[in-house]
Protein backbone atom coordinates (compact mmCIF):
# COMPACT_ATOMS: atom_id res chain seq x y z
CA UNK A 1 0.00 0.00 0.00
CA UNK A 2 1.67 3.58 -1.24
CA UNK A 3 1.56 5.70 1.76
CA UNK A 4 -0.91 8.88 1.88
CA UNK A 5 -0.04 11.81 3.08
CA UNK A 6 -2.53 14.01 5.90
CA UNK A 7 -3.09 18.02 5.44
CA UNK A 8 -0.71 18.90 7.91
CA UNK A 9 1.94 17.14 5.88
CA UNK A 10 0.73 18.46 2.68
CA UNK A 11 0.45 22.18 4.25
CA UNK A 12 4.38 21.79 5.48
CA UNK A 13 4.84 20.57 1.86
CA UNK A 14 3.33 23.14 -0.05
CA UNK A 15 5.10 26.21 2.50
CA UNK A 16 8.36 24.40 1.83
CA UNK A 17 7.97 25.90 -1.50
CA UNK A 18 8.63 29.57 -0.41
CA UNK A 19 11.91 31.05 0.78
CA UNK A 20 9.82 32.55 3.96
CA UNK A 21 9.18 28.88 5.24
CA UNK A 22 12.47 27.99 6.77
CA UNK A 23 11.68 31.06 8.86
CA UNK A 24 8.06 29.98 9.94
CA UNK A 25 9.17 26.76 10.40
CA UNK A 26 12.04 27.30 12.71
CA UNK A 27 9.95 29.30 14.97
CA UNK A 28 6.73 27.22 14.74
CA UNK A 29 8.21 23.84 14.88
CA UNK A 30 6.59 23.17 17.94
CA UNK A 31 3.48 23.98 16.56
CA UNK A 32 3.77 22.09 13.50
CA UNK A 33 5.06 18.54 15.65
CA UNK A 34 1.73 19.28 17.76
CA UNK A 35 -0.59 19.71 14.80
CA UNK A 36 1.00 15.81 13.11
CA UNK A 37 0.51 14.77 16.66
CA UNK A 38 -3.27 16.36 17.08
CA UNK A 39 -4.32 14.79 13.10
CA UNK A 40 -2.45 11.55 13.78
CA UNK A 41 -4.90 10.84 16.98
CA UNK A 42 -8.25 12.13 14.93
CA UNK A 43 -7.19 9.96 12.09
CA UNK A 44 -6.75 6.83 14.47
CA UNK A 45 -9.81 7.56 16.42
CA UNK A 46 -12.04 8.22 12.96
CA UNK A 47 -10.72 4.54 12.34
CA UNK A 48 -11.51 3.41 15.69
CA UNK A 49 -15.12 4.41 15.71
CA UNK A 50 -15.67 3.54 12.53
CA UNK A 51 -14.90 0.11 13.02
CA UNK A 52 -16.85 0.29 16.77
CA UNK A 53 -20.32 1.64 15.03
CA UNK A 54 -20.07 -1.58 12.92
CA UNK A 55 -18.73 -0.32 8.99
CA UNK A 56 -17.98 -3.87 8.84
CA UNK A 57 -14.19 -3.33 7.68
CA UNK A 58 -12.98 -4.89 10.21
CA UNK A 59 -13.84 -8.45 12.79
CA UNK A 60 -12.86 -6.43 15.67
CA UNK A 61 -10.94 -3.18 16.09
CA UNK A 62 -8.74 -2.08 19.00
CA UNK A 63 -7.23 1.09 19.54
CA UNK A 64 -3.66 -0.45 18.66
CA UNK A 65 -5.33 -1.67 15.19
CA UNK A 66 -6.26 2.06 14.70
CA UNK A 67 -2.78 3.19 15.77
CA UNK A 68 -1.11 0.33 13.04
CA UNK A 69 -4.06 1.52 10.40
CA UNK A 70 -2.05 5.20 10.48
CA UNK A 71 1.07 4.01 10.83
CA UNK A 72 0.45 1.88 7.39
CA UNK A 73 -1.28 4.70 5.40
CA UNK A 74 0.81 7.17 6.67
CA UNK A 75 3.90 7.00 7.84
CA UNK A 76 6.96 7.36 5.28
Amino acid sequence: MSNKQTAVEWLVDQLEKYELYSKISFQCLKEIEQAKEMEKEQIAEAHYIGDKNGCGCYDYCTKEDSEQYYKETYEK
